[in-house]
């Protein structure tokens, strides 16, 4: 038996049994599930409600006991929130499962339908958003300027703009924004509050299931932190997000963008809600601007990051690179800002 991470399924088995309430586990409870995204496999324990997580690698660059530590903080800090899956444990990196994996509550659910269930969505970050932060923030980021740290990791990544097969208009275009960006023509007036909550950043539609009773759960943890929600609220209505997950692949209207954020704000202190209206445009175009980075850096070596991907979703991806790195893409997206 073996995985399609660098990872066995015997070497799972033997993590998992050791766990006292899993001693008695058989290894045909394992059912590994169909490859969703990039980052990490999941095997369903049968009869046990539970899901192990194995990464495939780490988008943070973490190295495996880091990575386990931060996102086993990540399931437990979210969890009160009650739209996150319940952290159950953690496998430490060994042979055959070089990652190590977390093991956390099943959540039954199907993917969302858009834009039916963005308003759930919706409810679930501002559950997220409206927790009370905690006494220490570590180990979990928490820059003093969310701001200026998604400017920063912007900056990181642009070097992929450059890299990537970007036509000399798409090159253009993105340069304008870098620029804007960079001269902080971005950002509304100085005194503008700035919000600091829980934030899930990974926030496209495909990391969310939707139980029978309507609930949205927020599955992936990977990159939770404590930040601005506007990111959240512009990442998950992008187009670029919103096409990402085969299963969802759709694109919103302004009209459904706009109910989506009024969902959200309904859903959280009349305060924050109104601290965060200021950032909603700018926020939406700098992490326009994180994704599109990410993705040239996938349009490049996407093939590297994730290997053993279906092929089916490997292509997927692929095109939709393509397609939002596209000068004629990219212009409409700012256009909708304007």
């Amino acid at each position: 038996m073996s995985g399609t991470g660098g990872f066995t399924l015997q070497a799972l088995h033997a993590a998992l049994t050791i766990l006292p309430r899993l001693a008695d586990l058989d290894p045909g409870a394992l059912e590994p599930m169909p490859l969703k995204g990039v980052a990490h496999d999941h095997v369903r324990l049968k009869g046990r409600r539970l899901v192990a997580r194995i990464p495939r690698w780490s988008q943070l660059g973490l190295d495996p006991w880091t990575a386990l530590e931060r996102q086993a903080a990540a399931f437990r800090r979210a969890e009160p929130s009650g739209h996150t899956p319940r952290f159950a444990g953690l496998l430490p990196p060994g042979d055959g499962l070089p990652l190590g994996a977390l093991l956390v509550g099943e959540v039954e659910g199907r993917s969302p339908v858009l834009p039916a269930d963005m308003p759930a969505i919706a409810r679930a970050l501002a559950a997220l958003h409206r927790m009370a932060p905690p006494d220490l923030f570590e180990p979990l980021p928490a820059p003093p300027d969310p701001v200026a740290a998604l400017l920063a990791q912007v900056e990181r990544q642009a070097e992929w703009f450059d890299r990537a097969a970007l036509s000399p208009d798409a090159r253009a275009l993105v340069a304008e924004e870098l620029a804007a960006a960079r001269a902080g023509d971005l950002a509304p007036p100085r005194d503008t509050p700035m919000p600091l909550t829980a934030v899930g950043i990974d926030v496209h539609p495909g990391n969310f299931l939707i139980d029978a009773h309507g609930k949205a759960w927020f599955t992936d943890l990977e990159k939770l932190q404590y930040g601005h929600p506007a990111a959240d609220l512009a990442h998950a209505s992008l187009y670029t997000s919103t096409r990402w997950d085969p299963a969802v692949d759709a694109e919103l209207t302004p009209a459904e963008i706009d109910a989506f954020v009024d969902a959200w704000a309904m859903a959280v202190p009349g305060d924050l809600a109104g601290e965060v209206r200021p950032w909603l445009k700018p926020l939406r175009r700098l992490v326009w601007l994180r994704t599109l980075s990410w993705m040239a850096r996938w349009s490049v070596e996407g093939a590297t990051l994730s290997p053993g991907m279906p092929e089916p979703l490997r292509a997927h991806m692929d095109a939709h690179a393509a397609d939002i790195l596209r000068a004629g893409r990219i212009d409409r997206v700012r256009r909708d800002w304007r």
